[in-house]
This record gives C-alpha cells, sequence and structure tokens, in this order.
C-alpha cells in the first residue's frame, strides 16, 4: 500500500512516472528491461535502479528475488494512482467540483461537442 503523508497520498515524481508507465504496460521487469523500454536519450542503469529502489521505499513497486536479480511490478495499479491522483487535483484546484474541472478543461482545451455529451452521459449515469 502507498504511503500517506499528512493524509495525503504521495505523487510521483516525471521520472517515477517513466517507469510506472513501463512496469504497468510489462507489469514486471528487471531494471536492463525498463530500461529499453525507454526512450533515448536513456539515463544510467544505477539511475533508474535507484528510482525503482525509491518507488519500493514509497510503496509503489515490490519486487521478487532470483539470486541477486530482481525483477520489480507495480504495487499499485494505475487505475488506482489516477484515481487518488485526480481526486487530489479536483479537491486541491477545483474544490471538488466536477462542474469546475470540466468548465477549466473547456476553457482551456478545446473539448468537443461529442466529448461533452459524453462526460454528462457519464456523470448522469453515476447518480
Amino acid at each position: 500500500m502507498v504511503s500517506v503523508s499528512k493524509n495525503r497520498p504521495q505523487e510521483l515524481t516525471r521520472a517515477e512516472l517513466e517507469i510506472m508507465q513501463i512496469l504497468w504496460d510489462k507489469e514486471a521487469a528487471v531494471v536492463h528491461g525498463i530500461l529499453d523500454a525507454m526512450e533515448e536519450p536513456r539515463p544510467a542503469y544505477n539511475t533508474v535502479s535507484t528510482i525503482v529502489r525509491i518507488l519500493e521505499k514509497k510503496g509503489f513497486v515490490d519486487h521478487k528475488a532470483y539470486g541477486k536479480t530482481h525483477e520489480y511490478y507495480p504495487a499499485i495499479t494505475k487505475e488506482a494512482y489516477a484515481r487518488r491522483y485526480m481526486t487530489t487535483v479536483l479537491n486541491d484546484f477545483f474544490g471538488g467540483s466536477v462542474s469546475r474541472l470540466v468548465s477549466f478543461f473547456s476553457e482551456h482545451k478545446a473539448i468537443s461537442v461529442e466529448e461533452t455529451d459524453e462526460i454528462l452521459t457519464l456523470l448522469r449515469d453515476k447518480r
């Protein structure tokens, strides 16, 4: 389980998120496998290894040991992290108001009529 600081779930840094995306896609990987999935220019092996150990300390990743080799896998699903992250964004930036969130996106990103209808349908179905 992801540790919580001051009743807030921890957020991933950009580098941590990049590694988590790879682990969510692959479901499990050794450090070399993570490196192989990264785009150029790739960080050093030791950098990736350090970030994975930080993710493990934070509770996002766990591992299976095969001798000296460690295979890492996500300890939290992508959906669970997205839910926590979006709840934090919703509460911190939009006062918990979904309508303010949708309004923000409609003002700052072109949302098609179809997307607006889809959002409204989703919200109606959840009630």
